[in-house]
């Protein structure tokens, strides 16, 4: 079964979203604990989306929602940030692109999916790019950064294959509501016992905040959770080679970041290997399971 071109597209829109991650918090939250700034991120766009879709988990549902929203929001928010905050971007970038490597062997444990070359390629040429994008000989590699950052990528592997291993029979809406309020809740006891006092929010905290929760969280990851109940991990996985790559970009437009000839081929070694990852599923060798996730539209 080919996979389709305009689920790929959408599912893609969150890792270019998350790719202004590195300079909305360097820019407009400088001052902020990371462990703050995620808790501020999840919980007021999980509680928005709840009183939307008014609906609770039952049962199982409990459980299994708190144990994705630690791993696909507190643990992964909060590394990303501490990451965020002590690497320069495409240091950080670099570390968090070991993600889709860490996917597909816990597909195959967690979920059965059969390990093929071409993915595992595709990760390998796509690590290399984000490397050449973002990597400089005055790139600081500072140790808990790189820590943070490996524990983030581990976490949301971990996170994703599970999250396509226990769909409910919910609306994607809902889904990301329960997951994102966990999550957050789950920060607030860490923020009140170990994060320094929040700074007085000026304008530009404010927006930056603003963009983190509702473009940053609510709608980027119902569009990820619909991509991983449509897609295999193997084919989601790489799509988060777009985060750096969008990192860069962005660095280059408006923080006057030249774009470097090695960089340029990190930008086509990063693109063709999301192409390369869509390849197996494309010719039709690795079917999609269909979801039990009731479309939103």
């Amino acid at each position: 079964m080919k996979v389709n071109a305009s689920d790929v597209l959408m599912t893609a829109i969150a890792p270019v979203v998350w790719g202004s991650t590195y300079i909305v918090t360097t820019q407009f939250l400088p001052n902020f604990s990371p462990i703050t700034v995620a808790m501020l991120r999840a919980l007021p766009a999980g509680l928005l989306l709840l009183l939307f879709v008014r609906q609770l988990p039952s049962g199982i549902e409990w459980l299994r929602v708190f144990v994705l929203g630690a791993l696909n929001i507190s643990i992964f928010l909060s590394m990303l940030f501490v990451a965020a905050y002590r690497l320069p971007g495409g240091v950080a970038g670099t570390v968090a692109a070991v993600q889709p490597l860490f996917a597909v062997f816990l597909a195959r444990l967690l979920l059965g999916s059969p390990i093929r070359p071409a993915p595992i390629v595709a990760v390998l040429i796509g690590i290399g790019g984000v490397a050449l994008l973002v990597l400089t000989p005055r790139a600081a590699l500072d140790p808990i950064g790189i820590a943070a950052g490996l524990a983030g990528a581990a976490s949301m592997a971990v996170g994703n294959v599970l999250a396509r291993k226990w769909q409910p029979s919910v609306s994607l809406l809902a889904y990301t509501a329960w997951q994102l309020t966990a999550g957050g809740l789950l920060l607030i006891p860490v923020v009140v016992l170990f994060a320094p006092a929040m700074p007085t929010p000026t304008m530009a905290n404010i927006g930056g905040l603003a963009w983190l929760a509702l473009v940053g969280a609510a709608l980027t990851y119902v569009l990820w959770f619909r991509g991983i109940a449509r897609l295999e991990p193997a084919v989601v996985s790489p799509l988060l080679f777009v985060s750096p790559l969008t990192a860069a970009l962005l660095g280059w437009v408006f923080l006057n970041q030249a774009l470097t000839p090695v960089q340029i081929v990190g930008i086509v070694f990063v693109i063709g290997s999301i192409w390369l990852s869509q390849r197996p599923a494309a010719r039709g060798h690795a079917p999609v399971a269909t979801s039990n996730i009731r479309s939103t539209r």
